[in-house]
C-alpha cells in the first residue's frame, strides 16, 4: 500500500509528537516550521552563551512524555536527562514562604507550622483528588468527535467528579480554611491562564498531579524535548523543513488537499495536521468565509486565557541560595487576578514567576553565571495596552519586585544580556491570537466536545494538535492531543496502534512516588 502523506503545519510540541508517532507507524511525514528552531513556544532562546526556554519550564506527568517516546519505539532516557525537583518550588507571600515537597511527612510538618490546624486536610485532599484524577484522566485521553462519547462508561463514571458549578478555589475549601494555603494549591490554574475563582473545580487534579508524580527539569531546558522529538522524526525518515512558513491550506470544497507555502510552492498530501495556534490558523490559513462555526466573528466571542510579559536575563552572578522555581504572590492576589482576567488592566501589584534554573542545571549559562527567566501574567491583547510605550517602565517595576520580594539581591547590576517579550510580541512574532499564550480558556463551554475537535469538524482531512484543541493547554495535554489525532488518523487508514493504557485497562492509575 502506498504510504499516506501527512503534512504538519508547525513544529511545536504537538506537531513534533504527531510527527514522530506517525513516522514510526509508517506514514510519510513532512513538517513545515516558519522559525529557524523547532519547538514553537517550547523552543530555546540563546543569548551570548545563555539558554532559556521560550515558554514551558515545568515538566509534570513525566510518564506521559515517556509514553510518547514509547509510541515511537524509543526510550526517552536515551535522548533526555531528567532532574526531579524537591521541593517543587518556593511560594513567596509578603510574610511567609511555603516550599511544597513530595515527601508527605515534610509537607505535613511545614503545613502545620505555617498554617496550623490545616495539616489534616492534606490527607483528605490526597484521597479525594486521587479518586478524581483516576476517574477524569481517561476522559482526557478520549476523542470527542461525537456527543455519544458522553455515553461512554468512562465518562459516566467521571460525572460525579466534575464538580459542576464549582470553582477550583471553592473546592479547596473542602480541605483547607486559610486562604494562603488554598492559594498554594490553586495557583496552578496559571498553567491554563485562568483565575482560580473561575477555573472549574475539576482542575484540582493539577496540584494533585504535582504531588503524585513530581515536578521535573530537563538538563539543557525543556526545549531539549522538542529537539529530541525532532531527532526521532529524522531517525524515522520524516522531514522537518524549517524557515518555511505555510501561507494557507489548499482546500477544495471542504476537503484539505495540502498547503501552499509563503514561497508559492504547493505541497499536496493526504491529510494536514495543524499545530499552529488554533484561532490564528482559523483566521489566517483558511480563506475568509469558509469556516462557519469558527469564523473570525465567532472566534472574537470566545473566551481566551491571559497573556504573559517575559523577561529573559543572562547575569554574571549565581543565586545558589534560591530555588529553581519561585512564585512571588501579589499582596492582594485575588485583585491581581481579577485585573488580569476580568478588568484587563495592568496590575500595580503583580504576581511573578521566576525560574532560577542554573541552580539545578549548569549547562544553561557560562560558569559562575545564571540564566534567569521571569514570567508575569498580564491581560491578553483585548486590553488594548500599548506595550511598546510602557514595557521599559513595567520591566523596571518587575525587576525591583524580584529583587525586594524574591531575594535576587543585586540582580540589575549583574545583567549582561536581556530579552523582553510582550503580549504584542506573542501575537505578532509568534502568531498567538490576541497574545493569549495559554490559548482558548478552559471553561466548561470550551472543553471536551465543545473545544475544537482533534479531527477538525469544519474541514475534511484536517486534524488539530496543540493547546487549542482537546484536551487543552500544558505540555502533557498537548502531547495527548497529538496522540489522539495520530490515533484517529491511524484508525482511518487501518494502521495498527494501541489505545492509551487508561482506555484499555480498568485498573487504577498509580501515582509514581
Amino acid at each position: 500500500m502506498t504510504r499516506k502523506h501527512i503534512v504538519i503545519v508547525g513544529a511545536g510540541p504537538g506537531g513534533l509528537t504527531s510527527a514522530m508517532i506517525l513516522a514510526h507507524r509508517g506514514f510519510q511525514v513532512t513538517v513545515f516550521e516558519k522559525a529557524e528552531e523547532v519547538g514553537g513556544r517550547n523552543a530555546a532562546i540563546t543569548l551570548d552563551g545563555f539558554t532559556f526556554d521560550t515558554g514551558p519550564t515545568f515538566l509534570m506527568m513525566n510518564y506521559i512524555l515517556k509514553e510518547m517516546f514509547a509510541e515511537a519505539g524509543r526510550e526517552v532516557e536515551d535522548y533526555l536527562e531528567f532532574v526531579k525537583l524537591d521541593p517543587f518550588y518556593r511560594l513567596q507571600f509578603d510574610d511567609c514562604a511555603f516550599s511544597p515537597s513530595q515527601n508527605r511527612k515534610t509537607l505535613k510538618e511545614q503545613t502545620r507550622k505555617l498554617f496550623p490546624g490545616n495539616e489534616d486536610g492534606l490527607d483528605k485532599f490526597f484521597q479525594i483528588e486521587a479518586n478524581r484524577f483516576e476517574k477524569l484522566f481517561p476522559c482526557l485521553q478520549k476523542d470527542y468527535q461525537s456527543l455519544t462519547t458522553y455515553l461512554d462508561p468512562i465518562f459516566i463514571k467521571a460525572l460525579p467528579y466534575l464538580s459542576l458549578g464549582k470553582s477550583l478555589f471553592e473546592n479547596l475549601g473542602n480541605y483547607f480554611t486559610q486562604e494562603k494555603l488554598k492559594l498554594c494549591f490553586t495557583f496552578q490554574s496559571k498553567y491554563l491562564g485562568m483565575s482560580p475563582w473561575s477555573c472549574p473545580a475539576l482542575f484540582t487534579i493539577l496540584p494533585y498531579i504535582e504531588y503524585a508524580y513530581g515536578v521535573y527539569h530537563v538538563i539543557g531546558g525543556l526545549n531539549k524535548i522538542s529537539r529530541a522529538m525532532a531527532k526521532v522524526v529524522n531517525e524515522e525518515g520524516g522531514q522537518i523543513i524549517k524557515k518555511t512558513p505555510v501561507k494557507h491550506l489548499i482546500i477544495e470544497g471542504r476537503k484539505v488537499r495540502g498547503v501552499e507555502l509563503e514561497s508559492g510552492e504547493k505541497v499536496l498530501c493526504d491529510d494536514v495536521i495543524i499545530n499552529a495556534d488554533f484561532a490564528y490558523a482559523a483566521t489566517h490559513l483558511v480563506e475568509p468565509g469558509l469556516l462557519k462555526k469558527y469564523s473570525a466573528s465567532n472566534l472574537q466571542k470566545k473566551q481566551y486565557s491571559c497573556s504573559t510579559f517575559m523577561i529573559y536575563l543572562g547575569v554574571n552572578k549565581k543565586f545558589d541560595y534560591l530555588p529553581h522555581h519561585n512564585i512571588l504572590f501579589a499582596s492582594d492576589y485575588r485583585k491581581n487576578v481579577d485585573e488580569i482576567t476580568e478588568k484587563k488592566i495592568l496590575s500595580q501589584d503583580p504576581s511573578i514567576y521566576v525560574q532560577n534554573a542554573s541552580v539545578s542545571d549548569p549547562t544553561l549559562a557560562p560558569e559562575g553565571k545564571s540564566a534567569i527567566y521571569i514570567l508575569v501574567p498580564v491581560p491578553n491583547n483585548k486590553s488594548a495596552i500599548n506595550w511598546e510605550a510602557i514595557k521599559d517602565d513595567f520591566k523596571a517595576k518587575i525587576l525591583n519586585i524580584v529583587i525586594d520580594k524574591g531575594g535576587f539581591d543585586g540582580l540589575k547590576k549583574h545583567i549582561e544580556v536581556e530579552k523582553v517579550t510582550t503580549p504584542e510580541d506573542w501575537e505578532n512574532a509568534y502568531n498567538v491570537y490576541i497574545g493569549a499564550t495559554f490559548n482558548l480558556a478552559h471553561t466548561f463551554r470550551q472543553l471536551l466536545y465543545f473545544r475544537p475537535r482533534n479531527k477538525f469538524e469544519e474541514l475534511e482531512h484536517c486534524y488539530l494538535v496543540g493547546g487549542g484543541t482537546h484536551p487543552g493547554s500544558g505540555l502533557p495535554t498537548i502531547y495527548e492531543s497529538a496522540r489522539i489525532s495520530s490515533n484517529l488518523l491511524s484508525k482511518h487508514y487501518s494502521v495498527d496502534f494501541q489505545w492509551p493504557s487508561a482506555l484499555r485497562k480498568k485498573e487504577p492509575i498509580k501515582p509514581i512516588v
